[in-house]
């Protein structure tokens, strides 16, 4: 049996997982009295943030009524023991000069000095989602680690694609425009344990690249088929490159019920989205859902700019602009949307108001949803009602909230975790069609 360990957590590994202090096997946990301090300032919060705000603090009071937290508390069978160190085990610390008794941080870090000069025996470990706080530790001695529990992978670059390119005899292309039976086995070089139901194939001739298939894979057994959906036709929305027709495809097929778009800006994914919810609700062919909801998580790039005036649609206006914007270029004009809103056929909706509701005869598409936490989007798709479809779009190189990261995030945890399911389907977009400068800008800033 391995050696216990000391882990002193840092408050952005509460405000990311409130369910961590049982994720630390049997090792024992510090949680210094300042991050208490800081989890309280938000716990008012209405957002994953907050809701893991007051998730921990109601944890640690239940834990409390089987001990004193200020002597350490057993967290359970196969755990360790969770100790709060208060501020006069900062006596026992030799606080760096560099340092400032009076910032947040700094508190935390001379509590971990503490802890360590306290049981000299163990091996001690801060465990930070904040990167110079890790930083700072190990600037001072102290050893520092980033909380992991909840990443979807290893790498960005591991999550998985929902589409791949294989080079094929040249007859395979034959057969398969010929209308003969094509099976995952008849593509060379192709692991099954990378390839899922609704994947999606770039057949190209061993012979002349430029003689290509586009084809999808529905389940194992099934063979391969053609592209159906290569267009969203009463919104004139042609397809610019690969990605965009396999979205399509996906976006309008009635059997998917869940599809993640990952793209760079400009790619394509919130508008071939909103067309494809334009088409299924008040297009002029096959209406098979009620209404068009579309969302997006209250994130600022860059300062926030604090509360704003206003009714809750005049709050919400400076945030689903951009869906506006791209929901006003495909249906013409302000006024014809805004008809459409009044009739009820497209809501606007806050991500913040969706908790709670049943959401049934849907068309849902939820942008920017690399800002939201594992939690947030569970919650999201358990509100989806009978005939109902979601899409989540996002980019998860351009993530605005501080408490998630490329492979952390709520959209990386649904590409992932719906993968094996034929109920969803995935595409990474990997070319911007917005202009040559926002391509061009994307890659070299």
């Amino acid at each position: 049996m391995s050696e216990k360990k000391n882990y002193v957590i840092d408050t952005s590994v509460f405000l990311t997982d409130a369910e961590c202090l049982y994720k630390f096997n049997e090792n024992n946990i510090f949680i210094p009295l300042k991050v208490l301090e800081e989890i309280d300032n938000h716990k008012k919060r209405q957002d994953s943030v907050g809701g893991n705000a007051r998730r921990i603090i109601r944890i640690l009071d239940e834990l409390r009524e089987t001990g004193s937290l200020q002597h350490g508390v057993t967290l359970g069978d196969g755990l360790g023991r969770l100790q709060v160190m208060s501020y006069e085990c900062l006596n026992e610390a030799i606080f760096p000069p560099d340092l400032d008794v009076h910032i947040p941080d700094h508190i935390i870090i001379a509590t971990a000095m503490a802890v360590k000069s306290r049981y000299p025996e163990k091996q001690m470990t801060v465990v930070s989602r904040d990167i110079n706080m890790r930083v700072i530790c190990d600037s001072v001695g102290l050893p520092a680690e980033d909380y992991t529990s909840e990443l979807a992978a290893v790498s960005s670059e591991q999550l998985y694609r929902g589409h791949s390119e294989h080079f094929v005899d040249d007859e395979v292309i034959d057969r398969f425009y010929s209308g003969d039976d094509i099976y995952i086995e008849d593509i060379p070089d192709t692991e099954v344990g990378g390839i899922y139901p609704n994947h999606y194939f770039l057949l190209r001739s061993n012979i002349s690249s430029q003689k290509t298939a586009l084809t999808r894979l529905i389940e194992y057994h099934l063979p391969l088929r053609k592209i159906i959906h290569d267009r969203v036709p009463d919104w004139n929305i042609e397809p610019r490159n690969k990605e965009q027709t396999f979205a399509i495809d996906l976006l309008l097929d009635p059997e998917v019920k869940l599809i993640t778009l990952v793209g760079t800006a400009g790619s394509g994914k919130t508008l071939v989205s909103l067309a494809a919810g334009l088409q299924k609700t008040i297009g002029l062919r096959d209406n098979q859902y009620d209404r068009l909801i579309v969302s997006r998580p209250v994130q600022p790039l860059g300062k926030d700019i604090g509360f704003l005036p206003g009714d809750l649609k005049e709050k919400m206006l400076p945030w689903l602009m951009p869906i506006q914007d791209n929901l006003q270029y495909l249906v013409g004009d302000k006024n014809a949307l805004e008809l459409y809103m009044e009739k009820g056929k497209i809501e606007l909706e806050a991500i913040t108001y969706i908790r709670g509701r049943s959401i049934a005869n849907s068309y849902i598409v939820v942008d920017e949803a690399q800002n939201l936490t594992k939690h947030e989007v569970k919650t999201i798709i358990t509100r989806v009602g009978e005939n109902t479809k979601i899409i989540l779009t996002g980019d998860i190189e351009q993530i605005d909230n501080v408490y998630v990261n490329e492979t952390s995030n709520g959209l990386a945890h649904a590409i992932e975790k719906f993968k094996d399911y034929p109920l969803a389907g995935h595409v990474t977009f990997t070319k911007g069609e917005r202009s040559a400068l926002a391509s061009l800008a994307t890659k070299v800033l």
